[in-house]
């Protein structure tokens, strides 16, 4: 069943131009020209439900302003969207008791209180009872490894610690779907392990559908099976993250660890050598050629591992926003 059911959605603004220096300033409070950008031209997909897609693109693609439509904090210019049976933009109470938004660059955690006097205010805009509110608290702060930073005030938390508060905060009145708008961002490797881990477990267990955009592309390849792929704010791709593989991906990687020392003169015929040590190895060969070269090298030299891995999908996804690579749905 589709929970999210988006069609030809398009959304502009008129943004004024003006041209710089002083004297064009003083004109431009006078006469004032306009431009009309287009943000996201005729978009459509369905989601079903607990789904969790990823949305990405390029800065400007169109994806916040999108996710913002779903969210009914704009209107579009046209086109249709149903949201859980609800349209989002007519901002009906049941459609927004239903949804959340977190934004990787928004706060709604009051700055200098701490997290839990937030998570008290949203309790009574919920009407979250207190035996629903108090286990909900308690499982996700678990979940999350933050109960030592409830009582902190939000301007003394680090940006993960903050974004793990930020992320319990819209999960108190369990909503049915999730738009994650770059939740990762600013964050190091570490906090960013822990909250990919938290959005696919909370996936699986509550069946939450989820919208997920990033630039980081570790957040989509460890979370989703399927990814939209939008640009100048059009949808290019719309499909699974194998089926990219399938299309687009000319070569595999191939890392090698030697039992001896190797040169590089040994290894040039097999493929092109990304790096190498005196006992290990990548090589990049034809995606074709990879299990064949593979059993070369096993017959040819002492090996104590081998791994074979697809390509880095930052370049396939690079190649296929540049234009170089074209993939179908």
């Amino acid at each position: 069943m589709a929970i999210i059911e988006v069609n030809q959605l398009y959304k502009t603004f008129r943004v004024h131009k003006k041209e710089p220096g002083l004297w064009n300033s003083v004109k431009s409070l006078v006469s004032r020209k306009f431009q009309t950008v287009e943000a996201v031209k005729q978009v459509s997909f369905q989601i079903e439900e607990g789904e969790l897609v990823g949305f990405i693109g390029p800065n400007g693609a169109g994806k916040t302003t999108t996710l913002k439509m779903l969210s009914g904090l704009l209107y579009p210019t046209s086109g249709k969207a149903e949201v859980l049976g609800y349209i989002p933009w007519e901002r009906h109470d049941a459609y927004r008791r239903q949804f959340s938004l977190v934004m990787g660059n928004k706060n709604q955690l009051w700055w200098d209180l701490p997290a839990i006097e937030s998570f008290l205010v949203n309790k009574e805009i919920y009407a979250i009872p207190d035996k629903a509110y108090h286990p909900l608290v308690d499982e996700l702060v678990t979940m999350l490894d933050v109960k030592e930073k409830m009582k902190v005030p939000v301007r003394e938390l680090s940006l993960g610690e903050r974004m793990k508060l930020e992320l319990i905060a819209a999960l108190l009145h369990s909503p049915k779907v999730l738009f994650l708008d770059e939740p990762t961002i600013g964050l190091d490797v570490i906090s960013q392990k822990k909250v990919r881990d938290f959005i696919c477990t909370y996936n699986k267990t509550k069946k939450t559908t989820i919208i997920l955009t990033s630039h980081y592309i570790g957040d989509i390849q460890e979370l989703c099976d399927r990814v939209i792929i939008i640009d100048l704010g059009k949808i290019i791709f719309d499909g699974s993250l194998k089926s990219i593989f399938n299309q687009v991906a000319e070569y595999k990687m191939v890392t090698i660890d030697f039992s001896d020392s190797i040169s590089k003169e040994q290894l040039e015929s097999f493929g092109e050598i990304i790096r190498m040590t005196d006992s290990h190895a990548v090589l990049k060969v034809k995606r074709a050629e990879a299990t064949r070269i593979s059993t070369q090298l096993l017959e040819q030299f002492e090996i104590r591992d081998i791994n074979i891995e697809e390509e880095l999908i930052e370049d396939i996804i690079r190649n296929v926003l540049s234009g170089d690579k074209v993939v179908r749905s």
